[in-house]
């Protein structure tokens, strides 16, 4: 028996791949925990590339489709009480997370005189310099407008 044999053996046996009987549901779970998987090397790579903690809209995203296959396998394979409420509440934050990020894109940004970095809208210092950034004639002028006062 050669090497390939030893691999295919190892790989696919007994109707197993890599040990593990497939069928939908397992895909669903696999599925889950690739995305969950993926969310960690997705925050790592913006992290790193901007040199600051970040969290892109992808993580949430992944975090949601996670949750969710996670939970169907839960409640329609697995059956598990423990496993179902784990998985039950967790989306509350992710649609949260999105819906706050869809409001801070669709409000228009501000720009760092310092930096020239972009800052959202309401924001009143730059979140790179940390430089005060302009009152906007509408919204924050008039709590600028009264700091002074």
């Amino acid at each position: 028996m050669g090497l390939n044999a030893t691999m295919i053996d190892w790989l696919w046996s007994n109707n197993k791949f890599l040990g593990i009987e497939w069928h939908f549901w397992k895909v669903i779970g696999w599925l889950g925990n690739a995305a969950f998987f993926a969310r960690f090397m997705v925050q790592w790579f913006a992290s790193e590339k901007r040199k600051r903690v970040v969290v892109p809209v992808s993580f949430w995203w992944l975090s949601l489709c996670g949750s969710f296959c996670l939970l169907t396998y839960a409640l329609f394979y697995q059956k598990d009480s423990v496993f179902i409420f784990a998985y039950a509440f967790t989306w509350i934050p992710y649609i949260r997370n999105l819906m706050l990020q869809k409001r801070t894109a669709l409000g228009s940004q501000t720009q760092c005189a310092f930096c020239s970095e972009a800052s959202s809208a309401n924001a009143k210092f730059c979140w790179n310099c940390g430089s005060a950034l302009p009152a906007r004639a509408e919204g924050r002028s008039e709590l600028v407008g009264k700091e002074e006062a």
